[in-house]
């Protein structure tokens, strides 16, 4: 039995369509999802669903019994009123349900950033998750992407409208990147694995070596207009965050986050591409994602 956390969501529901399309015999799988009716019908109709947060102890334990597997993702809250308390509050309850005749396996979503990162806000809350997994009685593997491509579907409207989009980094920097349906792959193929034992990082990142400046050549050539990069400062960027309604914790960690990865650059040059885990690249993602959210 494999449970799937976060499977409505932008990484899990990839990874539970994954699961459910294996070739040959389908796994049992278990969801635990917050609001049931987000998952389409052909999708009920082929799991089990325990309804409740995974950050609920006893709506873990029930979604893990009997279970041996789990896919682990600690969704991002922007209300939470702690960044380090919220990524604790979902990831201590895991004691209770692993080891023995419990969850044996864990496939948990982190980051790039391992030994470099240092108060850079929800990448150090979840490399610190993952040294909490490790040291339980439980294998792990920790898929550690860089920046998401789909992060930037946050600014469809801003493309469409203006011709820009924005990141708080240096335009002229190399920025990884990696697209959630290469992690949500390599989580599908570990989730379906038995063979695997011990602790390890998977880096996933992609096989551009673009700088912002670039991304928005090949955002420019994809859509047929214009697109023109924007630096934003870490100070802008939170003040954007808490004007959409985040927590001024969960502002504030993002900014670290932004200036972080500005300063110590463990998203850029230096980090190794890795196309046989993580093979789209930006291009192909932009014609196949990007393009039809800016236009419909």
């Amino acid at each position: 039995m494999i449970v799937v956390t976060t499977p409505t969501g932008q990484i899990g529901a990839q990874v539970l369509t994954g699961l459910l399309d294996a070739p040959g015999t389908a796994p049992a799988v278990r969801v635990i999802a917050r609001d049931p009716a987000r998952l389409p019908a052909d999708v009920r109709a082929r799991v089990e669903v325990v309804a409740g947060s995974h950050a609920h102890p006893a709506v873990l334990k029930e979604a893990c019994a009997g279970a041996d597997r789990v896919f682990w993702l600690v969704p991002p809250t922007p209300g939470a009123a702690s960044v380090d308390g919220h990524f604790r509050d979902f990831t201590e309850p895991l004691r209770d349900v692993v080891g023995g005749d419990g969850i044996r396996r864990v496939v948990g979503v982190s980051t790039l950033g391992r030994g470099v990162a240092e108060n850079a806000g929800q990448i150090s809350a979840s490399l610190a998750m993952d040294e909490t997994i490790a040291a339980m009685d439980v294998y792990y593997r920790a898929l550690c992407p860089p920046f998401l491509m789909e992060n930037l579907l946050h600014q469809v409207e801003a493309i469409r409208r203006t011709g820009m989009f924005f990141l708080a980094t240096t335009e002229d920097r190399i920025l990884r990147t990696c697209a959630t349906g290469d992690v949500a792959a390599t989580a599908v193929r570990l989730l379906l694995d038995d063979a695997w034992t011990g602790t390890e990082d998977v880096p996933l990142v992609g096989p551009d070596d673009l700088t912002p400046l670039g991304m928005a050549e090949v955002l420019s050539e994809v859509l047929g207009r214009p697109i023109r990069f924007r630096r934003t400062s870490s100070a802008e960027y939170r003040a954007s965050l808490v004007g959409f309604g985040a927590s001024e914790a969960w502002a504030r960690g993002l900014a670290d986050m932004v200036d972080s990865l500005d300063a110590q650059g463990y998203y850029g040059a230096d980090a190794a591409s890795t196309p046989e885990a993580a093979p789209t690249t930006f291009r192909r993602w932009c014609e196949e994602v990007l393009r039809p959210a800016v236009v419909a």
